[in-house]
């Protein structure tokens, strides 16, 4: 009995520079589990591709003529949960990371990244296991969460979640630490499957997309308090 092949992770491509574009594309011709299905060169035929489409995930550029990329990933990631958007850019300040997430973006890169570590990311995104994102890092996400209004997680009491189990509690407060599904087992003496189920129901009781979601959840049930 042969293993059944892997699924192939269909990648929509958007950037304004047809180098970048044809670069990841040649990039995922050379792998078994990414296939381009598609590119568009303006945030606007990338909302519209996306629709039309239904890629697993879009790599999604920041800065482009008329519509943005933040722009655009609000429109995508309201249209569908299923379509997931990594944003690929060259400029790495935090109000770019901090647009990105409010947007939806279940990761944020840059284009100076290794190229392996780019497909990577890609993998990661579609299958909703983590943040592959250098530059966002814990401080970035508490201060994402923390954000402006009357009230932040840091001044809220801790918030309960209907349905949601003890031991799911701990294990979302790891994921809010940033810890992996083996790193979860390991810390709570449980298989890495049990691991894998907990946070699988944690993203249908807590109508999370991504694991993003779940630590931004983390924080704001205060599981998990921003670094001061």
């Amino acid at each position: 009995m042969t293993d059944a092949p892997a699924r192939t992770v269909r990648v929509l491509l958007v950037d304004d520079q047809p180098l970048v574009r044809s670069g990841l594309r040649v990039l995922m011709a050379d792998t078994d589990d990414l296939e381009a299905v598609g590119e568009a060169g303006t945030g606007g035929d990338g909302v519209r591709l996306a629709a039309e489409l239904r890629p697993d995930v879009v790599v999604m550029d920041i800065r482009m003529p008329g519509m943005d990329g933040i722009e655009a990933t609000r429109r995508i990631t309201a249209q569908t949960d299923a379509v997931k958007v990594l944003v690929l850019t060259t400029f790495d300040e935090d109000d770019h990371v901090y647009g990105a997430l409010r947007a939806g973006a279940s990761g944020f890169a840059v284009k100076d990244m290794a190229v392996e570590e780019i497909l990577a990311a890609i993998r990661v995104i579609a299958a909703g296991d983590a943040l592959i994102a250098p530059g966002v890092t814990r401080r970035l996400i508490a201060d994402f969460v923390r954000g402006p209004g009357p009230a932040t997680p840091r001044d809220r009491a801790p918030q309960t979640s209907t349905g949601v189990t003890e031991r799911e509690r701990e294990v979302l407060t790891l994921v809010g630490r940033g810890r992996s599904n083996s790193e979860i087992a390991e810390e709570l003496f449980i298989s890495a499957a049990t691991a894998k189920s907990h946070v699988s129901r944690l993203f249908t009781k807590l109508g999370a997309r991504d694991r993003v979601q779940l630590v931004i959840t983390a924080y704001e049930m205060g599981l998990v308090s921003p670094p001061r």
